[in-house]
């Protein structure tokens, strides 16, 4: 049975750092986009059939070509938790919480809750320095909530639709979900082409009847047949495919895979830490969303806690270094006079 296999790199690793970098911006974009399509007219279940049927479109040539068995149990099962069960739950998410605040959880809640489960399902060891930078993750994700609560019950009409509420809960399901399902590819052995395919593919075929029959939309025949007198909504579809359906489904997943095998995970790791400041900073300026100061401290606590995950070294300060390379030296200097 022929199959699609991605080849070692032998480019340099300049190429890995900027498939890296488009990767971390692409992510970045995923969490801006994903909150104007909750705030558009659109509905989040509208959001979810735009992103797997552009998805499944352009992929369905390509699994033709490279085929394997699609309906196998564990590709259906991580695909139901990865794409079906995360899609509703962030997407509904978006609708009510900023996106600045997903910023925080999503990118931040992911590595924790992967790192916890992989303790029990894949019988990993954490090592002191992730769980470090996981702890300062948790103390930056505190932070945001405590701020969100805060401003739920002070009442300020400043911050108003910035407080604590169900949209929050929605999007830690969703990183949950995320991890779970990231967690099971390893176990698995699920390899990238496959999880691409079956995520787009098998979602598509379990939820478009739902949705065409039972979920609310604004998606019709009416919109098609009158498409001048829609065309904010036609953009905010077009938006939506070639986000959703490309950007963030296909070509992040390639682009993170190149970055992996010529830089590796641990440094790739290290570069989604830019993911809370980039896409929370800019959503306070697309979005018009207030920059606090504990807000700006969940971002850099969370980044930072991510960046330190990820080190596959052991982080000494760069001050405690310093001094502790000056008493060496010193001590050299003394022993040889």
């Amino acid at each position: 049975m022929p199959t699609l296999s991605i080849q070692p790199s032998n480019s340099p690793k300049l190429t890995g750092y900027l498939c890296a970098i488009l990767a971390v911006l692409i992510w970045s974009g995923f969490i801006l986009v994903s909150r104007q399509g909750g705030i558009s007219d659109l509905t989040p279940y509208d959001v979810i059939a735009i992103r797997y049927t552009t998805c499944s479109l352009v992929l369905l040539p390509l699994w033709w070509k490279f085929r394997f068995r699609l309906w196998q149990p564990k590709l259906i099962v991580s695909s139901l938790i990865g794409a079906l069960l995360y899609a509703l739950f962030a997407f509904n998410g978006f609708e009510t919480t900023p996106a600045s605040h997903t910023s925080v959880l999503l990118p931040g809640l992911m590595p924790l809750a992967i790192s916890i489960l992989s303790i029990p399902l894949l019988k990993v060891a954490i090592p002191k320095q992730k769980w470090l930078g996981l702890t300062v993750i948790t103390i930056g994700v505190g932070i945001l909530l405590w701020q969100a609560w805060n401003t739920t019950h002070s009442g300020s009409a400043l911050h108003e639709g910035h407080g604590l509420h169900w949209g929050h809960g929605l999007v830690v399901l969703a990183g949950l979900c995320w991890a779970l399902y990231s967690v099971l590819l390893s176990k698995w052995q699920i390899t990238p082409w496959q999880a691409t395919v079956s995520l787009a593919m098998i979602t598509f075929c379990l939820y478009m009847p739902v949705y065409l029959i039972w979920l609310p939309k604004q998606i019709s025949m009416e919109l098609v047949t009158s498409m001048q007198s829609h065309l904010p909504l036609w953009k905010d579809i077009a938006l939506q495919a070639f986000y959703q359906g490309v950007m963030a489904t296909i070509i992040q997943m390639l682009l993170y895979v190149r970055a992996v095998q010529t830089i590796g995970a641990p440094a790739m790791g290290a570069m989604m830490a830019l993911v809370p400041i980039l896409a929370g900073v800019a959503s306070t300026v697309i979005f018009d969303e207030p920059l606090t100061t504990p807000l700006l401290c969940a971002f850099g606590l969370v980044s930072f806690g991510v960046w330190l995950a990820n080190q596959a070294k052991p982080v000494t300060p760069f001050l405690l270094r310093k001094h502790f390379n000056r008493a060496v030296s010193i001590n050299n200097t003394s022993s040889n006079q």
